[in-house]
Parts: structure tokens; sequence; C-alpha cells
């Protein structure tokens, strides 16, 4: 007991000694001046920062070499002054610790899948969440070069994003494998598995001085809402009681991809230790509308069309000012706790001119 007290002790003073910054202000709901902006996979292959080091390093040693990951973190923040940076990993690196083996051929590709029961069984029944250190490690790193006016963010991938992935080795096709490991139990199996090694890497991260961790579940639009109250909203429930109990004061991010109000009224229904603090949506649901319907309890995240970034710059600029007129008419008191970003990640071709607009133009409408 000692330990999570000490613990805690240590997260309270370094929330202490961090200063206050404009994402963090958002996170709590308190921000009176502009939102802050950070973009989904803004250290990618979009920016040249990244492709000069990738031609020199494998993707994987981006990931796990603390120094390398840093480097890749921080070059966005350098590049276009974003209000946060958001550790680069990958959300599938637990299912290695777990026994699956994981490659890179260029993208993830891993040794067996999950397409029975029994496979459920050669799952690490006692994953050594020490494997997922150097996530931790980076961050660290990271904050102590991070300005102190720049929020941090680390994350994992939700139960049902992950047990996806486990069973069908992607997120492409019908996925019918994963759906009916739904209802034969390879999910619940898995998720038993899952959610303490995920509970303690999730603190690992809270633990290196981030200011949220984002749980992000891009495969939760692959079922219906009624599937997603049945099998995401208790495994997140689960998870986030988890981390908790080792980080009490955490504030957590879900971001789901696919999913609508529908959706995302269930996780009302989380007890206090299991609730979160920001939601995070796709560009397919207006911003405003979520901001008016859920600003009141959760900091809300989004959600310009990446895609959109990727027209002719007229173009592109008329989209991004029809979607910031409608939250620019709200009242100040509305947009409080808005995180302004994309409703996913940053495509490759994306021009870097188009993503520094981005960044200009928002806090122009909203200086």
């Amino acid at each position: 007991m000692s330990d999570g007290r000490e613990a805690a002790n240590d997260e309270r003073a370094l929330e202490r000694a961090v200063p206050s910054t404009v994402f963090r202000a958002a996170l709590q709901r308190r921000n009176d001046a502009r939102a802050p902006t950070w973009l989904m996979r803004q250290a990618g292959r979009y920016h040249g920062h990244y492709r000069a080091l990738r031609e020199q390093h494998s993707f994987i040693d981006l990931c796990k070499w603390p120094e390398l990951a840093t480097e890749v973190t921080l070059g966005p923040i350098e590049s276009f002054d974003f209000d946060a940076a958001i550790l680069f990993s990958d959300l599938l690196f637990p299912l290695e610790v777990l026994g699956m083996p994981l490659s890179y051929e260029p993208g993830p590709t891993l040794g067996w899948h999950l397409a029975t029961l029994a496979d459920v069984g050669k799952l690490d029944s006692q994953p050594n969440a020490r494997r997922l250190a150097f996530q931790g490690e980076a961050l660290r790193l990271i904050r102590a070069r991070l300005p102190l006016s720049k929020g941090l963010i680390g994350f994992v991938g939700g139960p049902l994003t992950l047990f996806f992935y486990a069973a069908e080795g992607s997120h492409q096709g019908a996925l019918r494998n994963a759906r009916e490991g739904l209802a034969d139990g390879r999910y619940r199996a898995f998720c038993e598995k899952l959610i303490p090694l995920l509970a303690e890497n999730m603190a690992q991260q809270w633990r290196a001085g981030i200011d949220c961790l984002a749980v992000l579940d891009t495969c939760a639009g692959e079922i219906d809402s009624k599937q997603f109250g049945q099998y995401v909203v208790p495994q997140l429930r689960d998870l986030l009681a988890g981390f908790r109990r080792l980080c009490p004061d955490a504030r957590v991010l879900y971001y789901s991809k696919g999913t609508t109000a529908e959706y995302w009224r269930q996780l009302r229904e989380l007890p206090s230790h299991s609730s979160i603090q920001g939601l995070g949506i796709d560009w397919c649901s207006p911003i405003a509308t979520a901001l008016e319907e859920f600003g009141d309890q959760w900091a809300v995240q989004g959600n310009f069309d990446p895609h959109a970034l990727l027209l002719p710059e007229p173009d592109f600029l008329q989209a991004l000012r029809a979607f910031l007129a409608p939250v620019h008419a709200l009242p100040a008191s509305s947009r409080r706790g808005w995180i302004c970003g994309l409703g996913h990640g940053v495509l490759p071709s994306t021009p870097e001119a188009h993503v520094r607009l981005f960044v200009d133009i928002q806090r122009e409408t909203f200086a």
C-alpha cells in the first residue's frame, strides 16, 4: 500500500510542478481563451522531419529507442507549434508482450491470430509490462525537452481495437473472424489477459509526466451502438478502474472512430472511478453539436476531416473556415473544453503547408 501512496504523492507533486497549459486547461474545461490544437498522427509520413529519420532507422527502432521516439515526437512541435505532443509509438505493442510476434513489413504483421478460443490459451497469462517501459522512458525525455507551454499525451489502443487486430491481423475487409470472436468467448478471454497489462502500461506512461492518456478505439464503429454498450463500455470500465487504482488522479481521453452520439451517451454510465475527461470524435458528426450536448461533461476533441487537408489550397481554406464558423458562433462558455484537431490521423500525402495553415487560421479565428 505504501508504494501506491508514494506513487500518488509523486503524481500530485508533478502536477504542481508542471505549469498549466492551454491544453490542460481545455481538458479541465477551464479554457476561456482559444482552444488548443494537436493532430492525431502529427508525427508521420507527411512530415519531412519524420521521413529523414525513417531513412536512417527502422519503424520499430523509432518507436522502441527512447531517444529516437523523442526526436520523432518533438519534430511536429518544432515545425508547427502544436499545443500538445503525443508519444510516437504503436498501439499494437501490448499484443507482442502477450506473446504474439509482431513485425513491420512495412505495415504491422502478427505471427499468428486468435482464430479459435484455444488460441487465447497461447497468450502469456502473466505478461511483463516492463517490456513496454521504453514508452515511459521516451515520455520522460520528451517532457524534459518539451516547452512548459505544451501539453503531453500518451496513448493505448482500446480493448476492442486490440482484439480486432489480434483476431484479424488488420483493420481491413469484413472482419468476420473478429465479429464472431465477440460472441464465442474469445474477446472475453482475451480481455482477461489484456486489461491488467494495459492498465499497467497506462500507469507507466502517466507516471512519466503526461497530461492525459488517450484510449484510441479505431475499430469501435465496426459494431452497432447496442454492441458498443455490450462489448466496449464494460471493458472500458474495467480498464479505467484498474488504471485508476494505480493512478487515481489520471485524466483520460477516449476516442472512437465511426461512432455517433448514440454510442457516446452510453459512456455517461461509467462510474466515477472509470470516468473519462475527454471525448474524441471523428469527422462525421458536427463538432458544434457535440460541444452543445457533451461539452458540459467532457472536453471534446475534434474533428476536421483529414481528407480536406488534401484539397487544393483554396478549397481547403474554404472547408476549414466552414468547419470553424459554427464553433465560433457558439457562446464562449460552450467552446470551453474544445480541443481542436482532426477526426482521425494526418494522411501521408498531406501538404505540410496545409498543416501550418490549419494551426495559424484556428488561432487567428479564436484569438
